[in-house]
């Protein structure tokens, strides 16, 4: 009787317990075939290149026992293993949690290939691994919008004031570069600080962060959010009318809160921004599309402190349409896609950052197999 063919994809860079215990979980399903990033893919999902090459880490992976045959994708781009894919013709795709994403599972229902998504899980009493941490150990954090996003832009909130509600993350993963979680901010944080957060006023340091982000003769600013939301730990809401940085920050540091929160938030991956991506075409400011995205953002607050479940998903899908009607770039033909995928099992959604790619954000109230937890970086951290 034939082995059935299992197939999994990823870069498998400074390879490490985490890998090799998820490749051995795969080859239970069958036969193991292993696809690894391009030495230029690499550089374009993550903004810099591997510590170790395609050559390098091809022979590695294919040493394990439970490895039949290792390959590098001739693809590009999140579905850079698609030429090998289709050689291949598995039976069996296997994903991690952080590598899951909706046009992954498409792919694979088209293609009549089972799609198992396996949590990250250490071997026995093994650390935790992941190359983040073995690459520099850095703690900086990530931030996330949860509602009113561009209302830290003058050109936006000079239209109507409102809040721009954020969380702080601890960096349990690698985000992909232009996603949505403030990583060209946070790589200037790493500039300035290298692997932590210095002590110090957090106001004053998000002063600092925003200013080096943002040097004379900057064109685009990048909002005071992102270097808010990533120094300020916990949740934090942000109150704009009209100029760069907030009139008001309250922050929240509530451990039930925060827990709820955690419990009730999920990301999917959906890739990086594609190059050339312009969030700004087709934009539409208008004061009344303003309010609307203010309300909304309000009531989000106001719902999450109230731990309204209903509340908040129903007000942050709400202000996600409001950014929509401000910049439909931000809603492309994919991000409507992976939304309907998951609507049914979800309160409310949006999309990271700009949109154009990069993380789904469901509101959920339960567990959801395949999606990445968050970790809100707590005040005494």
């Amino acid at each position: 009787m034939r082995r059935k063919k299992v197939f999994v994809s990823g870069c498998f860079d400074l390879l490490h317990s985490g890998h090799v215990r998820f490749l051995q979980e795969a080859s239970q399903y069958g036969e193991l075939y292993v696809g690894i990033g391009s030495d230029r893919t690499v550089c374009e999902l993550k903004g810099r290149p591997p510590v170790n090459s395609e050559r390098e880490r091809q022979y590695m992976v294919e040493s394990l026992r439970f490895v039949k045959r290792c390959m590098i994708n001739s693809g590009s781009g999140l579905l850079d293993f698609l030429p090998e894919l289709r050689r291949l013709r598995p039976d069996v795709f296997v994903v991690n949690e952080d590598g899951n994403a909706p046009a992954k599972a498409e792919l694979c229902r088209r293609m009549g290939i089972r799609y198992v998504v396996l949590r990250r899980e250490p071997y026995a009493n093994l650390p935790a691994r992941s190359t983040t941490a073995l690459r520099r150990e850095c703690r900086i954090p990530y931030r996330l919008d949860l509602a009113g996003g561009w209302l830290d832009q003058p050109f936006v909130s000079k239209h109507g004031a409102g809040p721009v509600i954020t969380i702080s993350l601890e960096p349990t993963l690698e985000f992909n570069e232009r996603s949505g979680m403030a990583s060209s901010t946070r790589r200037r944080a790493i500039e300035l600080w290298e692997t932590r957060l210095p002590p110090g006023d957090p106001e004053k340091l998000a002063r600092v962060l925003f200013s080096y982000d943002n040097p004379p003769g900057t064109v685009r600013f990048s909002g005071s959010q992102d270097a808010i939301g990533i120094v300020f730990p916990g949740l934090n809401r942000l109150d704009y009318r009209g100029a760069f940085w907030p009139e008001k920050i309250t922050s929240v540091h509530d451990p039930e809160i925060l827990d709820w929160l955690e419990a009730h938030l999920r990301l999917i991956p959906l890739g990086p921004r594609r190059g050339g991506f312009d969030v700004f075409k087709g934009r539409v400011i208008t004061p009344r599309r303003v309010r609307a995205l203010a309300e909304a953002a309000s009531a989000c607050w106001e719902a999450i402190l109230r731990r309204d479940l209903i509340g908040f998903g129903r007000h942050c899908r709400e202000a996600f349409e409001a950014q929509v009607a401000l910049f439909p770039a931000m809603a492309s033909r994919e991000v409507r896609a992976s939304i309907r995928r998951y609507a049914d099992g979800a309160l409310g959604w949006k999309v990271s950052g700009a949109g154009g790619g990069g993380y789904l954000v469901l509101v959920t109230p339960r567990e959801v197999p395949g999606t990445i937890r968050l970790h809100i970086r707590r005040k005494d951290n």
